[in-house]
């Protein structure tokens, strides 16, 4: 009975899944099931053929590339064999034109040399006229009296230019002590003129350097080489200093306006220069080397030795457009006051033609014949004890040295040895009261008067004094 049961079921079964798989609804399930695995087959097979055909274009790509690398870097070679060739041609080529080049150059520079001369165009001329030189005749029996007198009464005679006998005396003096001298002094008071004047008394015309305001180094004075032009820019003045080296003449050099630059600057070379013991050391720098065609006075080294025959005098003005005279050139240099004009005279006077060998020896034979007292020695040791206690001013080696040759010099030229210390020491010990503190300078004043006219005599050292009278009245 149970195994009929269970037959009966599963026939029952078997027909309602046969009718449920042979419905309607099974049909469109069928249908379904069907589009959907054709659509997918379609889109598997779209994508398998788009990756095929990507896959084929980048081995196209790939053979490609790899064909155009292959031709690229056969023509890259086949190029630079062809550059190295080039390259190699144009080397050989380069070196034949330099040195043919060269060649060209040296022969046009050697042309250039022999058809322009030596770079120095003024100085080689001057070695070319001495080449017949004769000294001339000379007055070897002037004095030192007689060249003031002498001076004095031509200026006043041919140029209509007077001076008192004091400022010719202190002048020729000054000529002992140093080779830079400091006019100062009101304009119109002659300061350029009494330069001017002894150049022409001497028959050997002064030289005036008018000093510009941007100047600050010796090449301003004496010229530089030009590397455009291959020619050295010479001024007069190194034309003079070259010229005066063969010769005996005594030269003037006027720096006129000194103090419109700074003298510390432009002249500093110079200012060492002089202070040299040995004429034969003070040589200044020119250029950097000799060459063959250059002048016969210019040294192995390209230095110029500073004639010892040739004094330089500044005129200074102190107004608003000029720079103060620091010390280290006044102590160096001789300074006079021109502040008065002297009176108009006749006279009659001719110039006269005096070497500086002469003029030196003067100056030598005035050392011996009027060397300064033992007293008056004495008398400025004491002053300059003085001097270090009240105001920590010394004298100083150099200018004692200064004093002893300046003193001589204008008792021989007709002065008197206490009217050269007053001049002297005006000039280089009391001035430098001006830098110590004016109050107590004034108040000091009288005292410093009175010793000074303790130890020289009452009113012996009127310009001293008056000095001192001046700084105490600027207070």
């Amino acid at each position: 009975m149970n195994s009929a049961i269970l037959a009966l079921n599963v026939r029952e079964i078997a027909k309602l899944v046969g009718e449920a798989l042979t419905s309607r609804i099974a049909l469109i399930v069928y249908s379904a099931i069907i589009l959907v695995i054709i659509v997918a087959l379609v889109v598997r097979v779209v994508i398998s053929e788009r990756r095929n055909a990507a896959e084929l274009k980048g081995f196209e790509d790939a053979s490609k590339e790899n064909i155009e690398n292959e031709a690229v870097g056969k023509a890259k070679k086949e190029l630079g064999t062809k550059i190295n060739g080039l390259e190699k041609q144009l080397k050989e080529l380069s070196v034949s034109q330099s040195a043919a080049f060269r060649g060209v150059a040296a022969e046009r520079e050697e042309e250039s040399e022999a058809e322009e001369g030596s770079r120095f165009y003024m100085l080689t001329e001057i070695d070319k006229a001495y080449e017949t030189y004769e000294r001339p005749d000379y007055d070897e029996t002037i004095t030192l009296s007689e060249i003031c007198e002498e001076f004095r009464n031509f200026a006043a005679g041919e140029l209509k230019l007077y001076y008192e006998i004091e400022d010719i005396r202190r002048f020729i003096g000054a000529l002992a002590v140093t080779k830079l001298i400091i006019l100062q002094g009101m304009s119109g008071t002659g300061k350029t003129s009494l330069a001017y004047a002894f150049g022409e008394f001497l028959e050997n015309k002064t030289v005036v350097v008018p000093i510009q305001p941007m100047w600050k180094e010796r090449t301003d004075l004496v010229g530089y080489y030009n590397e455009f032009t291959r020619k050295f820019n010479e001024t007069t003045l190194l034309y003079k200093m070259y010229e005066a080296n063969y010769n005996e003449e005594i030269y003037v050099t006027v720096l006129d306006e000194m103090n419109i630059a700074r003298v510390e600057y432009y002249f500093a070379e110079f200012l060492s220069l002089l202070e040299i013991p040995n004429p034969e050391g003070r040589n200044l720098d020119v250029v950097a080397d000799k060459r063959a065609d250059d002048p016969k006075l210019l040294q192995a080294n390209g230095k110029l030795r500073l004639p010892t025959n040739m004094w330089f005098v500044g005129t200074a003005n102190n107004d608003d457009s000029t720079f103060s005279i620091s010390d280290k050139v006044y102590d160096r240099a001789m300074v006079l006051n021109l502040d008065n004009k002297a009176t108009p005279f006749d006279a009659k006077g001719s110039s006269k033609k005096i070497s500086s060998t002469h003029l030196n020896e003067l100056m030598r034979q005035a050392e011996r014949e009027y060397a300064m007292s033992d007293r008056n020695r004495r008398r400025l040791k004491k002053l300059d004890e003085y001097m270090i206690s009240t105001f920590h001013i010394t004298f100083g080696n150099r200018i004692m040295k200064q004093i002893t040759a300046y003193v001589p010099v204008l008792v021989a030229c007709g002065g008197t040895e206490t009217e050269a210390l007053d001049d002297i020491l005006s000039r280089k010990v009391f001035r430098k009261l001006e830098s110590k503190n004016p109050v107590y300078v004034k108040q000091m004043a009288d005292g410093v008067c009175a010793y000074i006219d303790e130890l020289f005599g009452e009113d012996k050292l009127p310009l001293c004094k008056e000095t001192i009278r001046l700084i105490e009245q600027n207070v």
